[in-house]
């Protein structure tokens, strides 16, 4: 690594204008970028990591404001003065990004192949069979499954680590000078992070490319990072070599962040405990080729007769690669995608249910979505969307009974109840993670599933909701379908353990036996490469 600089930031500080007055997003942050260097910009989610980003690539919304006072230069050039035609030729060639939400970045009416070979024949004089010849390597060196198949599809068929994949090959076809990786392995399964990260650092080892690496997965910085700055709330609090700031942080903020990695197991329940969830022989179904004789139609079989149980009051943790038939077979569990096969929730048959008995059944079963994004209406308030389904299910209460619920939702996953009135676009991807899980717990149902809950959240919040998400089992009796491809959130919260892999069950027992004595190299091979855990374990 070498000490020029290629990208100097001075003094910059950001506000936005909402309906609570003016908030102070960044205040007076300044770094430089070596050339050849990776730059990790870790802190919790709000702490003003991605508008710093942003705003050097000028993707801030209408209601930001950038300080006169600040400056951003690259290669001699400043780019807070650059016209946006001048800005277009540099965003996607000379500075490449990854943004945090993959499901929201890709356009969902285009082919993934043509969206990224756009990316290409923009800044290059290239053909289209040039074009997707490069996509096409640059799919097989992601680990995307299938490249020519991938090349033809939808946003939409694809899962949430793949449609990540797909994001980074877009922002490294025209081999950047600089890469932004917003959060780029959020939505990534383990053993597809580590491929990732060795693979980011090839590319930067091969063409000498600078690396902006915001994330809040401490063990992914401590791996890939070279220096280190902590934000907390727009300010920088402390910033360092990795190394040193790892072995000695100075700022109490980064030793706790350091120290917020999901530890312990959780209490045991009841051997008499009754059974919630029963499901026998689950298939899923996906027509891929249809043909006017249905026999000849083919099919891909995403879950292949998964069967199991979860009692009142306990976690059952799905884990698995991306694309494995995780969230696949959660959604068939609760009626989101038709299958095959008996599912009974507290010994009913829910083929054999009435219209009002599965009404009834809503409030008890509940769900936290992937794309926390993608989940919540931009058109509502958060006070709105937390509240909408009491006012479908108990709707003798007042809006400012309703209300009132919901600010207590909102303080009990660490966002302020100030917060009721802004919109969705107004928060992080971690906070619109947490206002997702409030409006699930609103209702206190019996039944929750959890699709990838933690994934966009910081260390620090992840423990603060993993404790809540224990207290509140403990004390309603909850039981929690959990899936994650986090596995030291999955050991902390999990009574057993579940691992697929292409659509079957490779291993599941308790999470002592799964995580200390695992059975199947499949098994082992995603503890080997979950960094945090590996560590975890070893200490243990």
């Amino acid at each position: 690594m070498s000490q020029t600089t290629i990208l100097s930031v001075k003094n910059l500080s950001v506000s936005f204008t909402t309906n609570d007055g003016i908030v102070d997003a960044v205040k007076d942050v300044s770094f430089d970028l070596f050339q050849g260097e990776t730059l990790a910009i870790v802190g919790e989610s709000g702490s003003g990591k991605s508008v710093s980003t942003n705003a050097l690539m000028q993707l801030l919304p209408n209601n930001a404001l950038i300080h006169s006072q600040s400056h951003i230069e690259f290669e001699s050039k400043s780019l807070l003065d650059l016209p946006e035609k001048e800005m277009q030729s540099i965003r996607g060639d000379r500075i490449g990004m990854i943004f945090q939400e993959p499901m929201t970045s890709l356009n969902p009416f285009m082919r993934v192949g043509i969206q990224v070979a756009e990316a290409i024949m923009c800044h290059r004089s290239v053909t289209r069979s040039q074009a997707k010849a490069k996509v096409l390597e640059l799919f097989d060196l992601v680990h995307l499954p299938n490249p020519q198949q991938a090349y033809t599809k939808y946003p939409h068929e694809f899962s949430g680590g793949q449609l990540q994949r797909i994001m980074i090959a877009m922002a490294l076809i025209n081999e950047p000078d600089i890469l932004i990786a917003d959060e780029p392995t959020t939505a990534l399964d383990v053993t597809v992070q580590a491929e990732v990260l060795n693979l980011i650092k090839e590319i930067q080892a091969k063409m000498g490319m600078s690396i902006l690496f915001i994330t809040h997965d401490l063990g992914v910085v401590k791996h890939l990072a070279d220096r280190v700055i902590v934000m907390c709330k727009g300010d920088v609090v402390e910033q360092g070599e990795c190394d040193a700031l790892f072995a000695n942080p100075q700022h109490e903020y980064t030793q706790m962040l350091i120290n917020s990695i999901p530890k312990g197991s959780k209490d045991p329940i009841s051997e008499h405990a009754p059974a919630l969830l029963q499901a026998d022989d689950i298939r899923v179904k996906f027509l891929i080729k249809s043909h006017f004789l249905p026999s000849k139609s083919q099919y891909f079989e995403a879950v292949k007769g998964i069967s199991l149980e979860l009692k009142q009051g306990e976690t059952l943790g799905i884990v698995g690669e991306s694309g494995s038939g995780k969230s696949t077979l959660g959604r068939a569990l609760i009626g989101l995608l038709p299958s095959t096969g008996r599912i009974q929730f507290r010994g009913q048959d829910l083929a054999n249910l009435s219209e009002k008995q599965r009404f009834e059944l809503k409030k008890d079963v509940q769900m936290v979505f992937q794309d926390p994004y993608g989940s919540l209406s931009p058109r509502m308030t958060v006070g709105d969307i937390i509240t909408e389904a009491l006012t479908v299910h108990q709707p003798q209460l007042t809006r400012q009974q309703r209300m009132a619920r919901a600010r207590k939702a909102l303080e009990e996953v660490r966002l302020d109840s100030h917060s009721i009135n802004r919109y969705p676009h107004e928060f992080s991807g971690g906070q619109r993670q947490r206002i997702a899980i409030a409006r699930a717990l609103i209702l206190e149902p019996s039944f929750i599933l959890l699709d990838e809950p933690t994934s966009a959240l910081d260390r620090s919040v992840q423990l603060t909701v993993i404790d809540l998400l224990k207290d509140i089992q403990k004390k309603h009796n909850i039981g929690f379908l959990f899936i994650s491809h986090d596995l030291s959130v999955v050991k902390a919260l999990s009574d057993r353990v579940l691992v697929m892999q292409k659509g079957e069950v490779k291993e599941q027992g308790t999470a002592d036996e799964i995580f200390h004595n695992p059975q199947s190299d499949y098994t082992k091979k995603l503890i080997a490469a979950s960094f945090d855990l590996d560590e975890e374990i070893e200490a243990a």
